[in-house]
C-alpha cells in the first residue's frame, strides 16, 4: 500500500511529493499519464517566478523540477487514474485506466482546471501566439501596447482592469449588453478611461501571420463587422475544473465542491474528507500562479506526512 498517492504532475504535484518524500514518507507516487510539468509547460515565457530572474519558456522552466522532486524517493507512474474512492478503513482506491488498482493511506489531488476556450476561428491557431488566457501571466508583454479581452464575468472585468494599468488601451468584448460581475467591479471598468466597451458583440475571428496575432473581427447583433486591430486578445469564459476523478459511480463527489466545481480546502488543503487533500488550481480561490500552486503543494506534502505518521 501507498503512502501517499500524489494525482497530477504540475507544480503542486511535483512540490508535494518534494516535501513528503523529505519529510520522511517512503512509499510515494505521483500518477501523471504525461511528463510531469503541468499546464505551464504551454506558456511561451515566465518571468514572474520568485527568485529565477532569467526570462525562460514554461517548458525549460519547469525541466529542472522532476529530478529534485524525485530525488527524495517520489516515484513517477505514468498512469492515468480514472477515479479515486474511499474505503471503509479509511484508506482510498486509485483506480487506474484499463481496470488496474492501486491503494493508498492518504492522497493529494492536483489536477489543475483548464481555462474554458471561447471557440472563435483562428483563437487555437494564435493560442500563445497572441491569445492568452492569463493577463498577469502575460499582460505585460503588451505594456503600452492596445489588447483586447473578452468575457462577462467578475474575471474578465478584473483581468481587463489589471490589464488597463499595463496597456494604452483595453477592447472589452461580451456578448451581451449586461455583466455578470460585481456591481462594484462594473463600475470600476465603466470609470476607466481606456477600457471601451464593446458591447452586443462576439469575436468572429482571429486573423495575424506567422509573428503572431494581428487583429480581430467582431460582429454586433445587426451583423455589423468591427475590425480591431490589436496584438493580443485575453479569453476569460471561465474554467474548466479538472475534477472527475473525485467523482463517484453515483455522481456525488467523493469531498465537499463549490458550485463552480471547486474542491473546498482549508488553509492546510485539507478536504472534507480526512486523509485527502487538494492542492493548485483545483482548490477553490486559486490564484492559478506557480508559485502559488507549489507552495500548495509542499503544504498539502507536510500536511499529508503528517496525517500519516500520526493520523
Amino acid at each position: 500500500m501507498l503512502d501517499l498517492a500524489i494525482i497530477g504532475g504540475g507544480p503542486a504535484g511535483l512540490s508535494a511529493g518534494l516535501y513528503a518524500t523529505r519529510g520522511g514518507l517512503k512509499n510515494v507516487v505521483m500518477f501523471e499519464k504525461g511528463m510531469p510539468g503541468g499546464q505551464i509547460t504551454s506558456s511561451s515565457e515566465i518571468e514572474n517566478y520568485p527568485g529565477s530572474a532569467e526570462i525562460l519558456s514554461g517548458l525549460d522552466f519547469m525541466a529542472p523540477w522532476p529530478e529534485q522532486c524525485m530525488r527524495f524517493g517520489m516515484k513517477h507512474s505514468m498512469e492515468e487514474v480514472t477515479r479515486v474512492t474511499k474505503n471503509e478503513d479509511g484508506t482510498f482506491i486509485i483506480a487506474l485506466n484499463g481496470g488496474k488498482m492501486e491503494q493508498a493511506k492518504s492522497v493529494i489531488v492536483c489536477t489543475g482546471s483548464t481555462p474554458k476556450r471561447a471557440n472563435f476561428e483562428g483563437e487555437a491557431e494564435f493560442f500563445g501566439k497572441g491569445v492568452s488566457t492569463c493577463a498577469t501571466c502575460d499582460g505585460f508583454f503588451y505594456k503600452n501596447k492596445e489588447v483586447a479581452a473578452l468575457g462577462g464575468g467578475d474575471t474578465a472585468l478584473e483581468e481587463a482592469l489589471y490589464l488597463s494599468h499595463i496597456c494604452s488601451k483595453v477592447y472589452l468584448v461580451h456578448r451581451r449588453d449586461t455583466f455578470r460581475a460585481s456591481p462594484s467591479t462594473v463600475e470600476r471598468v465603466k470609470n476607466t478611461p481606456n477600457i471601451e466597451l464593446v458591447l452586443n458583440a462576439k469575436v468572429k475571428k482571429a486573423y495575424g501571420d506567422k509573428m503572431g496575432l494581428n487583429g480581430l473581427i467582431v460582429v454586433d447583433g445587426d451583423g455589423k463587422e468591427r475590425d480591431i486591430a490589436v496584438p493580443g486578445v485575453f479569453v476569460f469564459v471561465g474554467m474548466n475544473v479538472n475534477n472527475s476523478i473525485l467523482k463517484q459511480e453515483d455522481g456525488s463527489f467523493l469531498c465537499d465542491v463549490d458550485e463552480n466545481g471547486n474542491v473546498v480546502v482549508d488553509l492546510s488543503m485539507r478536504t472534507s474528507v480526512k486523509g485527502l487533500f487538494a492542492a493548485g488550481d483545483l482548490r477553490i480561490q486559486a490564484s492559478k500562479q506557480v508559485v502559488c500552486a507549489a507552495g500548495d503543494g509542499a503544504t498539502a506534502g507536510i500536511q499529508a506526512l503528517e496525517y500519516v505518521n500520526h493520523g
